[in-house]
Protein backbone atom coordinates (compact mmCIF):
# COMPACT_ATOMS: atom_id res chain seq x y z
CA UNK A 1 0.00 0.00 0.00
CA UNK A 2 1.04 3.13 -0.64
CA UNK A 3 0.48 6.62 0.84
CA UNK A 4 1.90 10.20 -0.24
CA UNK A 5 2.76 12.68 2.61
CA UNK A 6 3.49 16.19 2.42
CA UNK A 7 5.77 17.44 5.44
CA UNK A 8 6.23 20.99 6.60
CA UNK A 9 10.13 21.24 7.89
CA UNK A 10 10.60 22.23 11.33
CA UNK A 11 14.56 22.47 11.73
CA UNK A 12 14.74 20.63 15.46
CA UNK A 13 17.72 18.04 14.82
CA UNK A 14 20.94 19.23 15.12
CA UNK A 15 21.88 15.63 13.53
CA UNK A 16 20.07 15.92 11.12
CA UNK A 17 21.13 19.35 10.24
CA UNK A 18 24.67 17.89 10.39
CA UNK A 19 23.92 14.97 8.56
CA UNK A 20 22.19 17.52 5.75
CA UNK A 21 25.82 19.42 5.78
CA UNK A 22 27.53 16.24 5.24
CA UNK A 23 25.21 14.84 2.64
CA UNK A 24 25.76 18.60 0.49
CA UNK A 25 29.62 18.62 1.16
CA UNK A 26 29.12 22.01 3.46
CA UNK A 27 31.19 22.71 6.49
CA UNK A 28 30.08 20.90 9.31
CA UNK A 29 27.44 23.86 11.65
CA UNK A 30 28.64 25.08 14.89
CA UNK A 31 26.82 26.74 17.74
CA UNK A 32 27.02 30.58 17.48
CA UNK A 33 25.66 33.92 17.20
CA UNK A 34 25.62 35.62 14.27
CA UNK A 35 25.35 39.09 12.74
CA UNK A 36 22.65 39.22 10.31
CA UNK A 37 23.64 42.34 8.49
CA UNK A 38 21.08 44.49 11.34
CA UNK A 39 20.24 41.89 13.59
CA UNK A 40 21.88 39.17 15.49
CA UNK A 41 20.80 35.47 15.74
CA UNK A 42 22.11 32.56 17.77
CA UNK A 43 21.74 28.90 16.86
CA UNK A 44 23.08 25.87 14.51
CA UNK A 45 25.10 28.66 12.34
CA UNK A 46 24.89 26.69 8.66
CA UNK A 47 27.07 28.09 5.35
CA UNK A 48 25.73 27.88 2.38
CA UNK A 49 27.80 28.36 -1.08
CA UNK A 50 28.09 32.18 -2.33
CA UNK A 51 25.95 33.17 1.22
CA UNK A 52 27.17 36.62 2.65
CA UNK A 53 25.82 35.31 6.07
CA UNK A 54 25.24 32.18 7.23
CA UNK A 55 21.65 30.27 7.76
CA UNK A 56 20.83 29.97 12.08
CA UNK A 57 19.24 26.89 13.01
CA UNK A 58 17.09 27.67 16.03
CA UNK A 59 16.61 24.45 17.42
CA UNK A 60 14.19 25.32 19.93
CA UNK A 61 11.69 26.80 17.82
CA UNK A 62 12.38 25.05 14.55
CA UNK A 63 12.99 28.34 12.81
CA UNK A 64 15.62 29.62 10.77
CA UNK A 65 17.06 33.23 10.73
CA UNK A 66 18.71 33.85 7.77
CA UNK A 67 19.42 37.10 5.30
CA UNK A 68 20.15 37.02 1.77
CA UNK A 69 18.06 40.01 0.87
CA UNK A 70 15.92 38.81 -1.60
CA UNK A 71 18.72 36.40 -3.31
CA UNK A 72 21.48 39.23 -3.55
CA UNK A 73 23.25 37.92 -0.53
CA UNK A 74 22.73 34.19 -1.06
CA UNK A 75 20.56 32.32 -3.65
CA UNK A 76 17.49 30.93 -2.58
CA UNK A 77 17.72 27.37 -4.43
CA UNK A 78 20.89 26.93 -2.10
CA UNK A 79 18.70 26.76 1.44
CA UNK A 80 15.95 24.81 -0.84
CA UNK A 81 18.65 22.02 -0.82
CA UNK A 82 19.66 22.35 2.74
CA UNK A 83 15.79 22.02 3.23
CA UNK A 84 15.07 18.88 1.37
CA UNK A 85 18.34 17.53 2.61
CA UNK A 86 17.28 17.91 6.02
CA UNK A 87 13.93 16.67 6.10
CA UNK A 88 15.47 13.20 4.16
CA UNK A 89 18.19 12.98 6.47
CA UNK A 90 15.65 13.56 9.29
CA UNK A 91 13.47 10.92 8.20
CA UNK A 92 16.15 8.43 7.35
CA UNK A 93 16.85 9.03 10.94
CA UNK A 94 13.26 8.59 12.26
CA UNK A 95 12.50 5.35 10.14
CA UNK A 96 15.82 3.57 11.27
CA UNK A 97 15.06 4.52 14.32
CA UNK A 98 11.66 2.29 14.22
CA UNK A 99 13.41 -0.09 12.68
CA UNK A 100 12.55 0.38 8.58
CA UNK A 101 14.68 0.57 5.51
CA UNK A 102 14.85 3.17 3.75
CA UNK A 103 14.75 3.36 -0.26
CA UNK A 104 15.79 6.84 -1.80
CA UNK A 105 15.55 7.87 -5.34
CA UNK A 106 16.39 10.91 -6.84
CA UNK A 107 14.09 12.12 -9.47
CA UNK A 108 14.21 13.90 -12.85
CA UNK A 109 12.93 17.09 -11.21
CA UNK A 110 15.07 17.06 -8.63
CA UNK A 111 12.72 16.23 -5.77
CA UNK A 112 13.70 12.62 -3.62
CA UNK A 113 11.11 9.89 -3.62
CA UNK A 114 11.77 7.92 -0.09
CA UNK A 115 10.28 4.98 0.37
CA UNK A 116 10.04 3.62 3.33
CA UNK A 117 10.15 -0.60 3.78
CA UNK A 118 7.95 -1.78 7.34
CA UNK A 119 8.92 -4.56 8.69
CA UNK A 120 6.93 -7.54 8.12
CA UNK A 121 4.84 -5.52 6.09
CA UNK A 122 3.33 -6.38 2.48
Amino acid sequence: MSHIVTIQTEVRDPAAIRSACDRLHLPLPVHGTARLFTTEATGLLVQLPRWRYPVVCQTETGTLAYDNYRGAWGEQVHLDRFLQSYAVEKTRLEARKAGHDVVEQTLADGSIKLTLQVAGAI
